[in-house]
């Protein structure tokens, strides 16, 4: 009996985790452009300041510099002020400063793009 009292106590949990992760596997693939920016600087709209501030010469540069100091790699839509966090990380790296197309699913909530491909924009 109390093995049937664990099974379904524990039972709703296995489900509803099942069901958040096909939620978030079913989400379509989208494209979103802009630059891969720093966190920092995305927030301020521009690598301006902290250029001046730095020292850097080029976005690569500023953004390498401020990732450094605790940023974190974004996407940045100038076009619509938008910042995107971006799971990976390292795939962001190669990437830092440039223009580029990342294709992935977004999580509408935490504003995070799941990163399947990133390459630069013509």
């Amino acid at each position: 009996m109390k093995k049937l009292l664990l099974i379904l106590l524990v039972f709703p949990g296995f489900v509803l985790s099942d069901v958040s992760l096909l939620r978030s596997q079913g989400s379509k693939a989208q494209t979103f452009a802009g630059e891969i920016m720093d966190s920092q600087c995305a927030a301020m709209g521009s690598h301006e300041a902290m250029m001046k501030m730095e020292g850097t010469k080029n976005a690569k540069e500023c953004t390498l510099a401020c990732v450094k100091q605790g940023g974190k790699f974004v996407l940045y839509d100038a076009g619509s002020k938008t910042t995107y966090q971006l799971d990976n990380q390292e795939k962001s790296r190669e990437f830092a400063g440039q223009k580029v197309k990342v294709s992935g699913t977004l999580d509408e909530k935490t504003k995070t793009i799941h990163v399947r491909n990133i390459q630069t924009s013509s």
